[in-house]
């Protein structure tokens, strides 16, 4: 039968774009996943995947023209090598003639690996990460009468930060789709339903009494072979080993730490439900604070004319988190001014070479080097609060994260083992990472697992803001525009170039005078980078 294959949801407000190049003809066989057409939208140019496999036999669209979501673009021939499995009966539909056998003589049953149904499955959408509850579905990327594999992506769906991909948790066929493309789907609801394959050691009688092809078989009925139960329950059908490589994976792309992840299986063994549980304890042990209703909006018309626009995804969540963050964290900000003369200078003089290696000496490069020193010498920064145990985390790694301005909203990538690299190195990353989230291609598991955050607005001008912190972190720091101010030096007005910082902390963990401590040993680093060589 046929196969559509249509433009997919491109994300958000993106609804067509123009068709740069054709990669398939028709004839050719196209694996899943496999890009199909370079699409120019008003943001990038990006490859479309197809979301089936088969041979084309049609393409719909051409190079130049606008394609826009919804519309068909290829016909393909179902891939012979995707039809399910075959069922048990094709095995005996040409059995060969056998002489009968006594049933005295039948051999006992004996255990045997075997593909066994084990009831329906209900895959329902797992936890994506802190604070994501949904996202729509851009592409359903199977079909009913599929068979598929445990960690095999069956939707992709666009969260506020990302289009990522959704594995299934169990293997079996499809026996029924119950999201479509376009629709939202929440965290728990049910996306598949799947009849479960289980290939386990199970009495199986041989096939010695030939029941279908012996004329006497209907003068006795041989005794059926035991069998598991057909409807176990769901959890036993999707229990997962701890050690298995589809576990540890989703633990760290919703930012569990496994290793904290009570197992309920035999031996203490983890499972993915496991892991969804745990996330969804923490996730409720930061949300269990009171939260204030909105009061009700005037009709606004009253007064003159109005327009109403959907929040974006980005926008709803940052609304929510910084909502969250200010209602449960006592924070206190702190300005301080440093002088960055001699930085300046510094910077545009080796500013050639980081660019050779590919980067650009930004101020935020140097900052994120500073900080990472500055978590080394005041540790309590780098932390975060347990309420539920009463306990301080202490984390040994350190990873800035930098707020970007994008078209779709404030992001926060994270820079990882920042004490362990260069400058250069740092400024070549940090490049490349800004990049990657304007085009929207960052995951949620880039934007995890932060120390602390920069958030630099100097380049739009001000000269100070307080940053809210966010949480689990306990601290961020500000970074408004550089202006050159006269400074008294040994009794003489000069010139200087000054940078205003702020710092907004948890004020649970961290006292005024750390604070003030910490500002001032950023100052003192920014202004002589040997404070980091000597103390960091």
């Amino acid at each position: 039968m046929p196969i559509e294959f249509k433009m997919p949801d491109l994300g958000e407000n993106i609804e067509s774009g123009d068709v740069v190049s054709i990669l398939v003809a028709v004839g050719d066989h196209v694996e899943e996943d496999q890009p199909i057409i370079e699409l120019e939208t008003d943001k990038a140019v990006i490859e479309v995947p197809s979301s089936t496999s088969g041979i084309v036999q049609a393409v719909h669209v051409k190079e130049g023209e606008n394609a826009a979501v919804g519309q068909l673009l290829l016909t393909f021939a179902s891939d012979a090598g995707t039809a399910p499995v075959a069922s048990a009966s094709a095995e005996v539909s040409a059995p060969k003639p056998a002489e009968p056998e006594p049933a005295a003589t039948a051999p006992e049953p004996t255990p045997q690996p075997t593909a066994a149904a084990v009831g329906p499955i209900e895959f329902n959408m797992p936890d994506l990460g802190e604070s994501i509850e949904s996202g729509d579905v851009v592409s359903v990327l199977v079909a009913v009468g599929d068979r598929i594999e445990e960690d095999q992506p069956v939707i992709e769906l666009e969260t506020d930060k990302a289009v990522i991909e959704v594995p299934s948790s169990a293997s079996g066929i499809v026996r029924a789709i119950h999201v479509n493309e376009g629709e939202n789907a929440a965290v728990g609801q049910l996306i598949l339903t799947l009849e479960g394959t289980s290939t386990t050691a199970v009495a199986v009688a041989p096939p010695a009494p030939r029941a279908e092809v012996s004329p006497s078989a209907s003068t006795s009925t041989p005794t059926p072979p035991s069998a598991p139960p057909t409807t176990p329950s769901i959890a036993v059908a999707n229990k997962l080993v701890a050690a298995a490589p589809s576990v540890r994976r989703l633990a760290r792309e919703i930012g569990v730490e496994i290793a904290q992840v009570q197992g309920n299986g035999p031996g203490g063994r983890i499972s993915s439900e496991d892991v969804k549980a745990h996330s969804k304890k923490l996730h409720d042990t930061r949300s269990s604070s009171p939260s204030i209703a909105a009061a009700p909006l005037p009709d606004f018309s009253q007064w003159g004319d109005v327009e109403r626009q959907p929040m974006s995804k980005v926008r709803q969540i940052t609304a929510a988190r910084l909502a969250q963050a200010w209602s449960t964290i006592p924070m206190v900000t702190q300005f301080d001014k440093t002088d960055i003369t001699d930085l300046e200078i510094w910077r545009k003089q080796y500013g050639k070479r980081v660019e050779s290696a590919g980067g650009k000496l930004t101020p935020t490069a140097i900052l994120i080097k500073v900080l990472g020193a500055a978590l080394k010498a005041f540790p309590q920064f780098n932390a975060s609060i347990d309420m539920t145990s009463n306990e301080v985390i202490y984390k040994k790694y350190c990873n800035i994260g930098i707020a970007v301005d994008t078209p779709h909203g404030l992001m926060v990538p994270v820079v990882r083992g920042v004490d362990e690299k260069n400058i250069i190195e740092l400024a070549v990353e940090l490049s490349e990472m800004a990049q990657k989230t304007r085009d929207r291609k960052i995951t949620p598991a880039d934007m995890q697992g932060g120390s602390m955050t920069i958030s630099n607005v100097g380049v739009m001008g001000g000269t100070g803001f307080t940053p809210i912190v966010n949480p689990p972190e306990v601290a961020i720091l500000g970074v408004a525009r550089s202006s050159i101010e006269p400074t008294y030096i040994d009794g003489q007005l000069e010139p200087r170039t000054m940078m205003p910082l702020s710092l907004s902390y948890d004020h649970r963990l961290i006292d005024g005078a750390d604070g003030a401590r910490f500002l001032r040993w950023v100052c003192e680093a920014l202004q002589n980078p040997f404070v980091v060589l000597l103390e960091g």
